[in-house]
């Protein structure tokens, strides 16, 4: 006889998940002893359930199939929360499996019981508790299915009780539906947009990760219209690299030729794209939005003419509707701005930028213990990293230095917790794209903040030997935080960190630890780093005064900034 929880691991393993994420625990005990007995499919013990629902949510995102974590009853659930939600902002399918009290015991407010259908009834598409073997088969397909097809969170709570119930003779293992057919634009609304671009003199693209699987169409468009792109943080995967039409990002992450493209433009195309900072936006302008979801039409800023349509089906209607326009100035224009941003930053790179008169002042005013400049390392690990390595980066700065300085192109791959903006995602994410394929270099961008959020798990990747490049930028600070402060007028306050030194940690832990203070020798400890055969972690101490400038600062920005530095200067001296 095949119990419940033997099905479930089965059914699992026949969709292709290879580890489960989670911290085993009473009610769960059953399924884990499933996955012992199972050899397609590992179980990946956590320090916490958090990181467990990160990594599982990085998988799910690098292969579309199911990433799955677990989390006991009550608290163990509840810790999985965060994660989840990350996976739901993500557009990630994940299955949790939840435990629950004994059936005769839900209601009671037993030890440990929790509400699991209220607890997750904001991030699940699909959330409910299994109450009998015969109804356990039906439940997951539809729990699975409703996670892949809605590119979301199913919840799947087993009480204590059930794991262990023996299902009817032949029930068939439960399969679940991958499928996705493209959805083709109505040819009303291609027209409609062609017209409007037609009529247009200069036009400029905003294309994000909805658009990467069209990449060699969006460039045809981009060249017979001659239009800069403008690339979301998510896009920097198929648009950065061989792109002659590509100037960065918007948003704070961004540089001046976002918005000289915007603000030149007379319609803005926007691709695949739900960039949510409104700010960002140009006014007054034309706009045509193409995206596969309804919903994100006009969400974020007014549009004019909508096409709901896989961007690829798209374009493929919609290019032989476009004129070619003769007028290329403003690429011209915004290249030229990019270009002259891109050497600026490249002088920022060189270890011995702050001892020539150019940063001789701003050494001594804003970093006078002569700590690493935060780009010197980031290009340093665009440099040495693989073509085909895993970026992960934490919510902050560490994301600032990832956009700006990391070339994506070639098969490298981008995670980051970048729609719920969680801190402590870094780690755990490049946890679970290293289980993927050990062979596959993985590095993440932890901020100081992040990585001690949840600097327990540093114990997963050494306990499962999981060789991952752990890149800490090391300031101290909570820089981001710090740096909307100080945008305000306000003086940081709060955002101070007392760091361990974590290449210590790191080696207490069972990893390598590598740490550096002199720009000097950040390359060759990066090189050390990822050309080590294991997990590390590479400490560099990061200039905390290092702030990225957004691509078009207003005054008030600028007049809050210098308040303050004012009002830090004068309390640091009182």
């Amino acid at each position: 006889m095949t119990t419940v929880a033997e099905l479930l691991i089965q059914a699992l393993a026949d969709h292709g998940v290879t580890q489960v994420w989670g911290v085993v625990g009473d009610a769960l005990n059953p399924v884990t002893d499933a996955i012992r007995r199972e050899e397609r499919v590992d179980w990946v013990g956590v320090r916490h359930e958090e990181a467990g629902a990160f990594a599982a949510g990085a998988q799910a995102q690098l292969t579309g199939r199911l990433g799955v974590c677990m989390g006991t009853v009550g608290p163990g659930a509840i810790h999985l929360l965060n994660g989840l939600y990350d996976a739901k902002k993500s557009h990630a399918p994940v299955l949790a499996i939840c435990g629950q009290v004994p059936r005769e015991e839900i209601g009671t407010d037993f030890f440990q019981e929790v509400d699991n259908e209220v607890l997750f009834a904001d991030v699940a598409v699909f959330n409910a508790t299994v109450s009998t073997a015969e109804q356990f088969p039906a439940l997951l397909e539809q729990a699975g299915n409703a996670a892949l097809q809605q590119r979301g969170v199913a919840v799947l709570t087993l009480p204590g009780d059930v794991g262990d119930l023996e299902l009817p003779k032949h029930t068939p293992v439960p399969r679940f539906v991958t499928d996705q057919p493209a959805a083709a634009p109505t040819p009303e609304s291609v027209s409609a947009a062609a017209a409007a671009i037609n009529a247009a003199d200069r036009v400029a693209l905003l294309v994000g990760h909805g658009a990467g699987h069209a990449r060699a169409r969006v460039l045809e468009l981009a060249d017979r219209l001659g239009a800069p792109m403008v690339v979301t943080l998510k896009g920097k995967e198929a648009f950065d690299g061989d792109n002659p039409f590509e100037v960065g990002q918007s948003g704070l992450l961004g540089n001046k030729a976002s918005a000289v493209a915007f603000e030149g433009c007379d319609l803005l195309l926007m691709l695949g794209t739900d960039f949510p900072y409104k700010a960002f936006y140009p006014d007054g302008k034309v706009v045509v939005q193409v995206d596969a979801d309804g919903s994100h039409i006009g969400r974020r800023h007014p549009v004019d003419h909508g096409v709901v349509g896989d961007t690829g089906l798209a374009l493929d209607a919609l290019l032989p509707l476009l004129e070619p326009k003769a007028d290329r100035s403003l690429l011209e224009e915004t290249r030229s701005s990019y270009d002259a941003w891109r050497e600026r930053q490249v002088h920022l790179t060189d270890p011995d930028y702050e001892s020539k008169p150019r940063g001789l002042l701003r050494r001594k005013a804003e970093n006078p213990d002569g700590r690493v400049r935060p780009e010197l390392l980031a290009a340093a690990l665009d440099r040495h990293a693989t073509a085909d390595a895993v970026f992960t980066s934490d919510t902050g700065m560490a994301t600032t230095w990832l956009a700006r300085f990391v070339r994506m192109g070639g098969g490298r791959q981008l995670l980051g917790s970048y729609n719920l903006g969680s801190m402590a995602n870094a780690m755990p994410q490049a946890l679970g794209a290293q289980a993927l394929d050990r062979t596959r270099q993985v590095v993440a961008f932890c901020g100081d903040g992040g990585v001690s959020m949840l600097l327990g798990d540093l114990i997963t990747a050494a306990t499962h030997d999981l060789p991952v490049k752990l890149v800490v930028f090391d300031n101290g600070s909570l820089g981001m935080v710090r740096l909307e402060m100080e945008q305000v007028g306000l003086p940081a306050f709060g955002t101070t960190l007392e760091n361990p030194d974590f290449a210590r940690v790191a080696e207490v832990i069972g990893l390598r630890g590598i740490r550096v203070d002199d720009p000097h020798a950040v390359d060759a400890a990066v090189r050390e780093a990822l050309a080590h055969d294991g997990p590390v972690l590479l400490d560099v101490l990061t200039n905390p005064s290092e702030i990225a400038v957004p691509p078009k600062p207003t005054l008030e920005q600028g007049w809050g900034f210098a308040i303050a530095k004012t009002k830090e200067f004068v309390e640091s001296v009182d």
